[in-house]
């Protein structure tokens, strides 16, 4: 006998986790159904050598909502909090940034910072507020779009009438030119331009990258942390709060398909020949695979399912984990450093150089890097005298010309270790065991297309009210029943809980006024 559910969730990472808990706690009966063999999606910590862990895509914690959690009443123990970012420099000459306090630059570029600091602020409060908002759709007198176009002019209007135009002028540019107007420390600017690139198929001098960056400003709210146990303690945490709630979590449940009668989703099927029925079906999937593979473009108007299909999710991003014998030397270096997040970006212009040969699908012969040690400030991840380095490495062209062939992948990965060993000598001597994992294998192990973590670029053309796709830019896709809680819908991506809340109240105000 078909099993019967309130709501349905497909995929149990974080957002799926939190739009579940959400549902369970106002009184729903929910499934989810997570293909692979545990919950959380990106937000996972395994094994990847003998006594080593790490989280194995996402790997640092900066945007989990603040609300989302008060509301399901989750806490996260964290074993570093606060984290300072340092740009590393060959000759120990680092620049340190914690908030608006830096080292290592002059005392223009400090102050220069502050100011710059204080400005994008009041930008990012602006965007702040929307994460945890459904966007308005544009064109209609439904009351509740135009009280929340209202509000959205109101914020703007708040801002003052100079920083309203500021903002409108500067959203759309590129950060590169924010950057070399206000800064003269070569660091400085590759720090923060690699912060408005990183997880994007963007340059610095690519457009909106002002955008990106005041979105990562709006979510992280300067704090950035690793949690206890790693990114999959997080996702642990949520799946705990859901059962708690009722909620029933299968995992290893692969849905091949989305049922559709009369115009509607009615359930799912999985690989193993199981349905489950529901009139609510809520995809944590990206857009693309959510309509094309799960659905069927059958089922749809064909301009719709070609703007789903035109969504531009190029993932660019590798993560590179290293199993390490001991913590490698990086000079001027003391040991509470290698708690910090640290990055490679000598110059904004070496961030660019980075990405021109993605844009022709070759990789970059000088690599852009996020690293942390997770070990150097939680034991579990590491046998004792051993450590972890985690990291992304930018820029991996998802299609690479020639694929990701065991040549490809081994020639990366002696890439990356060279540009490693300039800032840390010797640390190649110490690699017990490594793991690549390229964009093409992001999207085939968590089945993300094109491998890319947000479920599309944040553009413009790709944020708020046209987020996956207008039509579609409040959770509701247009077939009666389905929904998106993921990164794809608004506000994107980042391990926040914001899409998947959002969505969960947008189905709670729909049943509600039926």
């Amino acid at each position: 006998m078909t099993e019967r559910f309130d709501a349905i969730v497909i995929g149990a990472g974080h957002n799926g986790l939190t739009c579940a808990a959400m549902l369970a706690k106002a009184g729903r009966e929910v499934l989810v159904l997570e293909a692979r063999d545990q919950v959380g999606g990106s937000a996972v910590t395994e094994n990847f050598a003998d006594q080593y862990s790490v989280s194995s895509v996402a790997h640092l914690l900066y945007g989990l909502q603040p609300q989302v959690m008060r509301e399901l009443d989750v806490k996260i123990e964290l074993a570093s909090d606060n984290m300072a970012s340092i740009a590393l420099s060959e000759d120990g000459q680092h620049v340190r940034l914690r908030g608006d306090e830096v080292q290592g630059v002059n005392e223009k570029d400090r102050y220069a910072l502050a100011k710059f600091q204080r400005r994008m602020r009041r930008f990012a409060r602006l965007l702040n507020r929307q994460l945890l908002r459904s966007p308005p759709r544009l064109g209609t007198r439904n009351r509740d779009d135009v009280l929340a176009l209202t509000g959205l002019g109101l914020d703007l209007r708040r801002l003052g009438r100079t920083d309203m135009r500021e903002f409108l002028r500067v959203v759309g540019m590129n950060i590169y030119d924010e950057l070399e107007e206000c800064f003269e420390s070569p660091l400085l600017k590759g720090l923060l331009s690699l912060d408005a690139v990183l997880g994007t198929h963007l340059g610095p001098r690519s457009p909106n990258t002002v955008l990106t960056y005041l979105y990562r400003m709006a979510a992280t709210g300067g704090q950035i942390s690793i949690p206890s146990g790693g990114m999959g303690a997080v996702s642990a945490t949520l799946a705990s709060c859901a059962t708690n709630r009722g909620v029933r979590i299968l995992t290893s449940s692969v849905v091949e398909r989305i049922v559709v009668e009369n115009g509607r989703a009615v359930g799912v099927e999985t690989g193993d020949g199981q349905r489950f029925d529901s009139f609510t079906i809520i995809s944590n999937v990206d857009p693309r695979r959510t309509i094309l593979d799960l659905v069927g473009s059958r089922h749809l108007e064909t301009g719709f399912t070609r703007r789903i299909g035109n969504i531009r999710m190029r993932g660019n991003a590798a993560k590179l984990h290293l199993a390490l014998a001991r913590l490698p030397d990086i000079k001027g270096f003391d040991e509470r450093d290698y708690n910090e997040r640290l990055v490679i970006a000598p110059d904004a212009n070496y961030v660019e150089r980075a990405f021109n040969p993605a844009k022709y699908g070759q990789y970059s012969p000088e690599p852009v890097f996020e690293i942390c040690f997770p070990s150097a400030c939680d034991a579990s991840f590491a046998p004792q005298g051993g450590h972890v380095l985690s990291a992304v490495v930018q820029y991996a062209p998802h299609t690479l010309q020639g694929g990701w062939t065991d040549a490809q992948r081994a020639a990366f990965e002696q890439t990356a270790l060279a540009t490693l060993a300039r800032y840390m000598p010797g640390i190649e001597h110490d690699v017990l065991a490594i793991e690549l994992l390229t964009p093409a294998d992001i999207e085939a192990c968590f089945g993300v297309s094109g491998g890319h973590w947000h479920h599309g670029e944040l553009t413009l053309d790709q944020f708020m009210f046209v987020r996956p796709v207008s039509s579609a830019a409040q959770y509701a896709m247009p077939l009666e029943g389905l929904f998106l809680c993921g990164a794809g819908a608004h506000p994107g991506g980042n391990v926040s809980g914001a899409a998947g809340y959002n969505a969960a109240r947008a189905i709670l105000r729909r049943e509600k006024s039926a």
